[in-house]
Formats: structure tokens, C-alpha cells, sequence
């Protein structure tokens, strides 16, 4: 059997922050400069107040799972050793909502409410991954 490269993400210029921050360790959104609201991915457009101005911030990168689902169909070939896996759907404690994969926890222990913190994945010398892991206790 062949073996397959994961994908690796393009870095758009609409993206170039938000890249340039996971390369550097640090997890960046976009704020809305009209309204204050927070977003992810990149967009032209505030869904809250339309306006078209906005900058890259960093966030905290800590959070709790909001909502997964279990992926037990092969749909990229890179990925059939990895079935079945999460992908899940972290609220951030500034609000806004990240998908990624959960890390040290197998797919059918994942629960919602789950306290998590964000850890990067190094895919190429240009592009690291946000996914996230359990966060330690206090």
C-alpha cells in the first residue's frame, strides 16, 4: 500500500497571521474592530456589525469542548490509520469557536464540558497546527 503525506494547509494572506502565530506558539483570532467580537476563521465580514475592519489578537488558547463528532469513514487516505478519530469544537474562554482534534484521549472518551488548552503540531517548517489536549488540574 502506498503511503500517503498528510495535507498541509496553504497560507493564504488572509491567513498569514493566524500561521505566523501557531509557528511562534501562540493561538490567533480575529477581533472585529467596530464591535469587539471574535472570530475563526479569517472573514471580510463581522457577523455581528458588518464591518470590514479587523486585526489579528491572541488568545488565551484554553477553552472546553463544546461539541465533537467521531470520524470513522476514511475520507483522505493519509488519515485510514487514524480511524476512528475526533473532531472536535473548542468554545475558547473569550468566546469565540475553534475546530481541531483533541490529543491523548481516545474518540469515544470525549465529552462535552471537557477543560482543554491548545498545544501545536509542527507539520512543516512553516506550518503548525493548533490542536488541543486536556488541561491539568489546579
Amino acid at each position: 500500500m502506498p503511503e500517503f503525506s498528510k495535507p498541509i494547509p496553504a497560507i493564504t494572506p488572509e491567513m498569514r497571521e493566524f500561521f505566523d502565530g501557531a509557528r511562534a506558539g501562540r493561538l490567533m483570532v480575529q477581533k472585529c474592530d467596530g464591535c469587539g467580537k471574535l472570530r475563526f476563521p479569517a472573514d471580510d465580514l463581522c457577523s455581528k456589525c458588518n464591518s470590514t475592519a479587523s486585526r489579528w489578537v491572541p488568545v488565551s488558547g484554553r477553552g472546553e469542548i463544546f461539541s465533537f463528532n467521531i470520524m470513522h469513514q476514511v475520507y483522505h487516505p493519509a488519515f485510514a490509520g487514524q480511524v476512528p478519530y475526533a473532531v472536535v469544537v473548542v468554545e475558547l474562554e473569550e468566546g469565540c469557536k475553534f475546530v481541531s482534534n483533541l490529543l491523548g484521549v481516545k474518540p469515544h472518551d470525549i465529552k462535552c464540558g471537557m477543560q482543554v488548552e491548545v498545544t501545536f503540531e509542527k507539520l512543516s517548517d512553516e506550518v503548525s497546527m493548533p490542536k488541543f489536549r486536556l488541561r491539568a488540574a489546579k
